[in-house]
């Protein structure tokens, strides 16, 4: 930024390094931490991301901006778009879970839902782009956006005490999350504000939509798209990652992994994760658990090293989905006697 008059600023960011001990005793690992980014101001890591492409807009002169996404996005965009004073298009796939898009909307974003998939919306939006002058933050202004992402990385280092983690896991969507990262971490070597770099770098994607993880199991160099997405975790139901080429070279470059959970593990994750730390994650999050209790299962990841779990959204974003998982309440009369037969 050249101006600062223009940066919007809702206060993302520096989200807490939890050290979790009890879901590490559950996973029998030495030692685990879950970077909470459900706590930036619309409850996701996109926060990041779209307080610099937002502010940078501004300083080019556009009048208006937008995004395409599967939800997170959407109200991070439309968020700093309403501090910003400036109008706001969203286009999301017409299945997009109703509280993100209920949060986009509150904050005066027009939302375009898209009968089909996200690269299809994606599409729509890159056409109306060319349009309208409008900065639509994942788009023609991308660059920037993908910047915010990397101060997750510098984040957990700092918390680390100036050291990078043994191991990382990411959720893959487009991948450009997990590309950013990996650049953060790199700069903070170049600068010698941490010794080395020999972090592993792993990428998990659910099986309904996992391109990137295809490929990397395949040893392909090429990411082959998904045509119909099929899964619960909606968020990175992207069958066309517009980074996958990227990440794959990421994850290859740092010896790590890319796995894959099925909807079921996913959602035992976001449980686990719950019920051990007390943190809500939407199944977003519950792909980073799944996958690392998959990885220690096998043995690629070993009992005795460090993992940072990066969960990047919260549950009450997809409580829709979460909600089919929860046992129904079960109604009393006000009685002791009732509340005996409950209780057991």
């Amino acid at each position: 930024m050249e101006d600062e008059r223009r940066v919007v600023d809702l206060g993302a960011g520096f989200t807490t390094l939890h050290e979790c001990k009890r879901l590490a005793k559950a996973l029998n690992l030495k030692r685990l931490y879950v970077k909470d980014d459900t706590v930036n101001p619309t409850n996701s890591f996109k926060d990041r991301p779209a307080a610099v492409a937002v502010s940078k807009a501004l300083e080019f002169g556009f009048k208006a901006v937008g995004c395409a996404s599967t939800g997170n996005l959407a109200a991070a965009t439309a968020a700093h778009a309403a501090k910003a004073g400036i109008p706001c298009y969203v286009f999301v796939p017409s299945n997009t879970e109703t509280n993100k898009v209920l949060q986009a909307a509150t904050y005066g974003a027009k939302i375009i839902a898209v009968k089909g998939t996200y690269d299809e919306a994606n599409r729509l939006a890159a056409q109306a782009s060319d349009e309208y002058d409008w900065a639509l933050v994942n788009i023609n202004i991308r660059p920037y956006y993908t910047e915010g992402s990397k101060t997750l990385a510098y984040e957990v280092c700092e918390q680390l005490g100036w050291r990078a983690p043994e191991n990382i896991v990411i959720p893959m969507g487009s991948g450009a999350l997990l590309c950013a990262i990996w650049r953060g971490l790199n700069q903070f070597r170049e600068l010698d504000l941490i010794d080395g770099l020999e972090t592993r770098v792993v990428g998990a994607q659910p099986k309904g939509c996992s391109p990137i993880v295809s490929a990397f199991k395949s040893n392909s160099e090429d990411v082959t798209p998904v045509e119909r997405p099929e899964t619960v975790t909606k968020s990175l139901a992207i069958g066309d990652p517009g980074d996958g080429i990227y990440a794959l070279k990421v994850i290859r470059e740092s010896r790590g992994f890319a796995e894959y959970a099925t909807d079921e593990e996913i959602l035992e994750g976001i449980k686990l994760l719950a019920k051990t730390e007390g943190i809500f994650a939407e199944p977003a999050g519950g792909v980073t658990i799944a996958v690392l209790k998959r990885l220690i299962d096998s043995g690629e990841v070993p009992r005795d090293e460090e993992v940072v779990c990066c969960v990047t959204g919260s549950g009450f974003k997809s409580s829709e989905t979460i909600l089919e998982t929860v046992p129904k309440l079960v109604e009393i009369e006000p009685t002791v006697e009732e509340l005996k037969k409950v209780i057991g």
